[in-house]
């Protein structure tokens, strides 16, 4: 094991970390958003919105984020449109994350059954006191952890973004290799900094979880 070489570039992973943190992070928030607004849609059954949201969870859930990156930045330019790497893997990740938020959030809505929101509605109760009291809490409970799986998913997605040139921790490993072939090490750094990444993430929803399942929040 060399050390010397793992301590030389640290450093350079730490910083394809951050990006990959940066891409990643605003993806991901751009995919609840997305998700959030897709399966509202689809809970309150809006005309031809709702066929919208139905095409577009069905292509982005079955077509690869690298064919997805592939179209946006080598796709696109053919049309005169050039977009750079760093925004391809935001409008990406946002893509093919905003469908999978959609089915976890309008499978939590779901699991609030109708006779509650009967009983909520009969005792008086507005639709939006209704959504806000007696839907929306039960439903942030179930969405707990599909919506880890989903943001660690997400993250984890992250590595193909060397296919297009960005600068992640996937493209510094490859690009160490391929100069200095200190495959153990270089592998092994890849996988503390995903760890770092993605540890912090699974603990801090499990947390929530927890504190969401003895009603404190």
């Amino acid at each position: 094991m060399d050390w010397s070489f793992m301590t030389e570039y640290a450093p350079l992973f730490a910083e394809s970390a951050r990006i990959t943190v940066m891409i990643g992070g605003i993806g991901t928030l751009l995919a609840l958003v997305t998700g959030l607004i897709c399966a509202w849609i689809m809970y309150f059954r809006i005309p031809l919105l709702r066929q919208i949201a139905a095409v577009y969870t069905e292509l982005s859930r079955n077509t690869p984020l690298i064919v997805q990156l592939f179209f946006l930045y080598f796709g696109l330019p053919k049309a005169g449109v050039v977009l750079s790497s760093e925004l391809c893997g935001i409008i990406g990740l946002t893509f093919l994350g905003g469908s999978y938020m959609a089915e976890s959030f309008y499978a939590a809505l779901k699991t609030v059954s109708v006779s509650q929101i009967e009983s909520a509605e009969s005792l008086g109760l507005s639709r939006y006191q209704t959504m806000r009291y007696t839907v929306i809490p039960q439903a942030a409970r179930a969405a707990v952890p599909p919506l880890c799986a989903n943001v660690i998913f997400l993250l984890k997605e992250t590595s193909v973004f060397s296919a297009v040139s960005l600068a992640d921790l996937m493209f510094t490993a490859k690009d160490l290799i391929g100069m200095y072939y200190n495959t153990t090490e270089i592998l092994i750094m890849l996988a503390a900094f995903y760890l770092l990444i993605l540890l912090p993430v699974s603990v801090l929803f499990s947390l929530l979880e927890r504190r969401m399942n003895r009603g404190r929040i």
